[in-house]
């Protein structure tokens, strides 16, 4: 019976992983987690998406106390800017699309207004994010009223199997805040915490580890070891020889350089989503945090040098970069072929990583540590148990990576070498296929990628709207129809969408009164009945 887990490495994949074995089995199994000293987490893991409210839910977290802590804030989407041609900009939210006599709002809409703003169009939460409103009055009632809160259920856990419905928003906060938020959170409820470097990882006659070796605690045995060792992969990757499987082909950003940025947020506003800026050879993310602003240019290295990336990010941030220290980083693009080989499992960056252009690290975290829960081993080792959990795994990544490469691929931007390649670049099998079809008929959930990876249809729709390089067009079957009832949900959209942002409260009101502070001639009052 495996009774004893090691997680190697720390930082969000380490600590999201210990507390949530925690969280699970409680006391039935011992966690012990060893991190280095001198080793510095990668840490710009700063936005989600929307899945990561059932990994608090789960571990019983409650936002009110654990958002101050980490200086965190909404994010009910992400801003495409320049992408499809410099100053033109486009929402993908976290919402699904109305649906009008059996068909989304926008396929009516490519067939009455095509050269309107299909996101404020068909989508409420663009007007929030362009408002900067909060997906929460100062009551704390959530604007959507699809979803009620009943703070006695907080018992019931949920993954993400349960994502039956779009829950409208995620969060960016510190990465490093969250990890030692999480460590103080799964220490106080029992896993062993080991400050030490891991100098050697050890195998039995069978090829499995026995121990990890460390420089000051000696042996670590356990029966389930857990990698969280980022892109060295010092379990999977280099003492077990799991071989790895590039994505550079479809995904060429294989670099990125970080700033943290100081801000006054009071006066800049904190816009309640990731903005991504397309860039000469790659983009710019834009993460707004309560206290401060998170930045950083992924690119290709092979279409620009790392002093020309940090420049370029310093040009684009202005002034308030002065003197702040870059952080560079080199990312390994693409997976492990197998993520659990023997009593081996790699989670996060060892796993691996895709890039971060739709937020997706943290939620390959959190599927990995839900799926090892669902696939825990007993003292039989069940091979199929293993095999199950490397094609979820795979899958959801490759399903991922299917998903970005069209953000290259279908952005009309072509003002340079970098931008005419990504309209050329191969792209993973299915994909072609696929996108032949959607230019004759918008995605839907029988078209995409079909394992689950995190994204529903409505998200390639947006896509294929906003970056504009694919030609598409509205259903024949509606010339048929009376429009009548979609212009008015359409009409629908617009009138909700204004009374939202006339009535909701600013993102930075809410996150200052979340946080007690107080507003020029306001007193916080954001309720604790929810």
């Amino acid at each position: 019976m495996v009774k004893n887990v090691v997680i190697v490495g720390g930082g969000t994949s380490g600590w999201m992983t210990a507390a949530y074995l925690r969280a699970a089995f409680g006391d039935r199994i011992a966690v012990t987690l060893v991190e280095s000293k001198n080793i510095a987490t990668i840490g710009v893991g700063e936005a989600t998406f929307s899945t990561i409210r059932h990994f608090f839910d789960y571990l019983g977290l409650d936002e009110r106390e654990w958002m101050p802590e980490c200086h965190a804030t909404y994010k009910l989407g992400i801003r495409f800017e320049n992408w499809r041609a410099p100053g033109h900009h486009f929402y993908h939210p976290f919402e699904r699309l109305r649906v009008v006599d059996g068909f989304p709002l926008t396929d009516w809409w490519l067939g009455t207004r095509p050269g309107g703003d299909f996101d404020r169009d068909c989508f409420v939460i663009s007007w929030l994010c362009e408002a900067k409103r909060s997906p929460r009055y100062l009551s704390g009632e959530l604007f959507e009223q699809d979803f009620t809160e009943n703070p006695d259920e907080r018992a019931y856990r949920t993954t993400l199997t349960e994502q039956n419905t779009q829950f409208p928003y995620a969060y960016h906060f510190d990465a490093a805040l969250l990890a030692s938020y999480l460590t103080r959170f799964g220490t106080e409820r029992g896993v062993r915490h080991v400050l030490d470097d891991v100098v050697d990882v050890r195998l039995d006659e069978r090829g499995w580890i026995d121990h990890v070796l460390t420089k000051e605690h000696g042996e670590l045995a356990g029966d389930l070891f857990i990698d969280c060792t980022g892109f060295r992969g010092m379990l999977l990757n280099k003492a077990l020889s799991v071989p790895f499987v590039s994505y550079q082909e479809s995904l060429p950003n294989d670099r990125a350089v970080a700033l943290r940025v100081p801000a006054d947020m009071a006066a800049r506003g904190l816009r309640p989503c990731t903005t991504a800026t397309a860039m000469d050879a790659g983009w710019i993310w834009t993460i707004p945090l309560y206290g401060r602003v998170g930045t950083g240019y992924v690119y290709a290295g092979d279409y620009c040098t790392p002093e020309e990336a940090e420049r370029t990010l310093r040009e684009f941030v202005g002034p308030e970069a002065d003197d702040l220290e870059a952080n560079h980083i080199r990312m390994r693009i693409g997976r492990s072929e197998r993520s659990w080989v023997n009593n081996c499992v790699a989670v996060g960056l060892s796993s691996g990583f895709v890039e971060p252009l739709e937020s997706t690290g943290l939620f390959f975290i959190q599927n990995a540590i839900e799926q090892l829960v669902k696939h825990f081993p007993a003292d039989r080792w069940d091979d199929r148990l293993r095999e199950s959990y490397n094609r979820q795994v795979a899958n959801v990544m490759d399903g991922v990576r299917e998903f970005l490469a069209l953000h290259y691929h279908a952005a009309a931007r072509s003002d340079n070498d970098y931008w005419k390649d990504a309209a050329t670049r191969p792209v993973p099998d299915g994909l072609a296929e696929r996108l032949e079809l959607w230019q004759a008929r918008l995605p839907d959930s029988e078209t995409v990628f079909p394992h689950y990876h995190g994204f529903e249809s409505y998200s390639y729709i947006a896509m294929l709207l906003g970056l504009g390089g694919v030609p598409v067009q509205a259903p024949p079957a509606l010339r048929h129809f009376d429009h009548g009832r979609a212009e008015r949900e359409l009409r629908l959209v617009r009138e909700q969408a204004e009374a939202l942002v006339a009535n909701l409260p600013s993102q930075y009101e809410y996150i200052a009164a979340l946080n007690g502070d107080t507003l020029p001639g306001r007193r916080p009052e954001l309720s604790r009945t929810r």
